[in-house]
């Protein structure tokens, strides 16, 4: 059995330890006997729809969101939305996370145009959201580190992947914190996000197996160390004033 991972634009949109989220999603994968093979996808190569199980995509600067969300707008865009439409999962954080929606508005100039995979839509803030930021899924406790000055609002086709219990997650306002929609994850948290969440990294790993093998039961890890990081992370983040 193989997992095939594709890392989105990991030249623009990979900061705060982003790329921690692929090395976690392998090792786990490894960790059951899982083949795995990752590839990068740049700015002007061609993305093949149907080679992926899994897709990263994660943060980046202003000018990395424009020259991506131009990318998103060539054919690889409609190959992405391919490989979703066939099953692929995907995790993507902060940037990554708005150009699956509808479009970034900045606080000057042009709308970024997004994918349109995620029915949710960005605008920029007069506050930026920077700290820790604790949130409750139903699936467990979600730790990260936020830091943001877009202001997400989803629309009836997406629904919050956890409520805020510290910090500000989406947008400051409705304490929604990410985005879940078909095998679609959005989130705020950097860090990286997937070794202090165990349940997030396996329930994409679940989907993502499923693409080409069917349901695939995981065996159990021993995750006390990460686990132990998550409730550290936690009691840092309830001390944020």
């Amino acid at each position: 059995m193989d997992l095939r991972i594709c890392h989105l634009y990991p030249d623009l949109m990979c900061i705060y330890g982003d790329r921690g989220n692929v090395i976690t999603l392998a090792q786990r994968a490894r960790w059951r006997g899982i083949g795995v093979e990752t590839r990068d996808l740049e700015a002007g190569e061609t993305l093949d729809p149907d080679w992926a199980d899994l897709y990263f995509f994660g943060g980046g600067q202003d000018q990395g969101q424009d020259v991506v969300s131009t990318d998103l707008q060539s054919a690889n865009g409609n190959a992405l939305r391919q490989a979703f439409a066939g099953g692929a999962a995907a995790l993507s954080v902060c940037g990554g996370y708005q150009l699956l929606g509808h479009e970034y508005v900045p606080a000057e100039g042009p709308a970024i145009p997004g994918l349109g995979a995620m029915d949710v839509t960005t605008r920029a803030g007069k506050v930026r959201f920077v700290g820790n930021l604790l949130a409750a899924a139903p699936q467990g406790t979600l730790i990260g580190f936020e830091n943001h000055s877009g202001y997400t609002y989803l629309g009836p086709k997406a629904r919050p992947l956890a409520t805020v219990l510290v910090g500000h997650g989406n947008n400051g306002e409705d304490k929604t914190e990410g985005a879940l929609q078909g095998r679609l994850v959005g989130t705020y948290c950097h860090g990286s996000v997937l070794p202090k969440n165990p349940w997030l990294a396996d329930m994409l790993l679940a989907w993502a197996l499923e693409r080409r093998h069917g349901t695939v039961p995981l065996e159990p890890l021993d995750d006390s160390d990460e686990l132990a990081a998550q409730r550290a992370a936690a009691e840092v983040a309830r001390t944020r004033p």
